[in-house]
């Protein structure tokens, strides 16, 4: 829906209220008039905030959309052509070890490839402030870089947008690659077969702290609260992945490690830096080291499936 489809619908709604207020004013006497009016009017207000409220997520999005055009790189490249199952298939009932590891990679590489796109174009417009020289930012580039620093967990300065909060903006905001996610993926969800997989699209072993927020584990030590977090899909579970390594302070090894190897011209979505990477991901699992290097010989072991 346009912003121009939902102004016309907004306008339509209050017309409508309008004229069927109208004719039955008409017909009341005199005396009823000025109820009439007061109801009318009170009616055509709270179908405009209806109207407003029911469209008000399809014009952000349409802004958001035109924002991620406009203010990214010039790059044509968009989201056609990738499609999310909306539904996984049962691994579990899937015995050919490769055909179970082809079915759960393929069903989670769209949802990695979106989200690098969303990161790459967000990366594109902080990299195009920064070689600006900080020179002719307008009030939308200002309304963008602090969207993007509260999603990041990075608000931008009170005195504005400065190099050195860009620089670890650009820290933050990067890519990461498929052999990393998928890896980490198939070992936190035994391959999609785990009940948290099956019942909460969590794949990464997500928790959340308040009751009720997902679902509690079965063998929770005695004093724990956490439960593992519910998503919608499975799109949702991989966001918040990305959005976990990028911005959390536990991971922030794996981020200087990055950068370091974009620093030296390395390709960041090659199997190579997911190796690389398992070494920033100490603190994802309490077994330290060991996680680690367990993720580095599942990505040794599973080369044949990976792009790069």
């Amino acid at each position: 829906m346009t912003i121009a489809m939902a102004v016309t619908i907004t306008a339509t709604t209050v017309a409508m209220v309008t004229r069927t207020k109208t004719r039955r004013s008409s017909m009341r006497n005199n005396d009823k008039g000025s109820a009439s009016k007061s109801l009318a009017l009170k009616v055509t207000t709270l179908a405009i905030v209806g109207s407003i409220s029911l469209i008000g997520p399809y014009l952000y999005q349409e802004e958001e959309r035109r924002r991620t055009t406009e203010q990214s790189s010039n790059s044509a490249d968009q989201f056609d052509d990738l499609t999310v199952a909306s539904s996984a298939p049962n691994f579990a009932a899937i015995k050919d070890v490769n055909e179970k590891k082809d079915a759960f990679f393929s069903f989670l590489r769209p949802s990695i490839k979106i989200e690098n796109k969303r990161i790459t174009k967000e990366r594109a417009f902080l990299t195009k402030l920064s070689e600006s020289g900080l020179s002719n930012i307008d009030s939308e580039d200002i309304s963008y870089a602090k969207r993007l620093g509260k999603l990041y967990s990075l608000p931008v300065p009170s005195t504005g947008i400065e190099q050195t909060w860009l620089a670890e903006m650009l820290n933050r905001v990067n890519v990461l690659p498929e052999a990393l996610v998928l890896t980490q993926a198939a070992n936190e969800s035994a391959w999609g077969t785990s009940r948290f997989a099956t019942k909460a699209n969590n794949y990464f072993g997500h928790w959340c702290y308040s009751k009720g927020c997902g679902l509690v584990p079965l063998q929770r030590n005695e004093g724990s609260s956490h439960e593992v977090a519910t998503f919608s899909s499975s799109q949702e579970s991989v966001h918040r992945y990305f959005m976990n390594l990028n911005r959390n302070r536990a991971y922030a090894d794996l981020r200087a490690i990055r950068a370091q190897l974009a620093a030296n011209g390395n390709d960041l979505l090659t199997k190579e830096t997911a190796t690389e990477l398992t070494n920033g991901l100490l603190k994802y699992s309490e077994r330290g080291s060991d996680y680690v290097t367990d993720l580095q010989a599942m990505i040794r072991h599973n080369k044949v499936y990976w792009e790069k």
